[in-house]
């Protein structure tokens, strides 16, 4: 990650390395926000696709705060925290009764998922492209290095079970959660959210796995 840099002395290739990151994030969470809507689409909710959000379109997933103003404030400015944003929340409305809940968890997975299968796309796609390409195209392992781990950060965040985050879809109907209840958790998620990312026993515990799970991937680019 980039390190203690100063916006206001920020180096040609810090400011290079800040906006990579912030195209990689806003690409994942793009196709995480367009997964929630295709599977909508697919299970036969209308919603989705009448608000146009089936669609790889990253406008129309995007959030003024959480894809453009937190991301770039936490990446440019680096004030401690890690890199963290959310797209543009996909609607649904599961018109059929009788799967309503499998059709929320197929749904809710299915972007999660999305990001697990980028990460083994840019370990498989990075892994060939280094062998065949000359040593100067080892340049790019960088690149597919910081779509690995951004897409694995955003795989595992997701499924903390706190709302928002899909995580607590899971948990909504495994406990077998009221509506009413879960609404009324959700109003203090973005809190809950926040307290967690800067308690030290959550940072050592979530970067561990992390570590672990990109470092798999990472593992097919030697």
């Amino acid at each position: 990650m980039l390190d203690g840099f100063n916006v206001l002395a920020l180096t040609t290739e810090e400011l290079r390395q800040g906006l990579v990151f912030y195209l990689i994030l806003v690409a994942s969470l793009s196709v995480h926000e367009w997964a929630h809507a295709f599977a909508a689409d697919r299970v036969g909710d209308p919603l989705p696709r009448a608000q146009g959000r089936v669609t790889l379109n990253p406008i129309v997933h995007m959030d003024p705060i959480g894809t453009v103003l937190l991301p770039l404030f936490m990446i440019l400015l680096n004030p401690g925290f890690a890199i963290f944003g959310w797209g543009k929340p996909v609607q649904v409305s599961l018109p059929n009764p009788k799967t309503r809940v499998r059709d929320d968890l197929v749904i809710t997975g299915a972007g999660p998922l999305s990001n697990l299968l980028l990460a083994f796309l840019a370990a498989a796609i990075g892994g060939l492209s280094l062998l065949a390409l000359s040593e100067s195209g080892h340049q790019m392992r960088g690149l597919f290095e910081a779509f690995i781990f951004i897409n694995c950060l955003l795989f595992l965040f997701n499924l903390i079970p706190v709302p928002p985050l899909d995580g607590s879809r899971f948990l909504k109907h495994g406990v077998k959660m009221r509506e009413e209840t879960y609404a009324r958790l959700a109003r203090y998620g973005f809190v809950v959210i926040l307290v967690l990312i800067n308690l030290e026993m959550f940072q050592v515990m979530f970067s561990s796995i992390l570590r672990a799970m990109a470092g798999f991937f990472i593992q097919n680019l030697l």
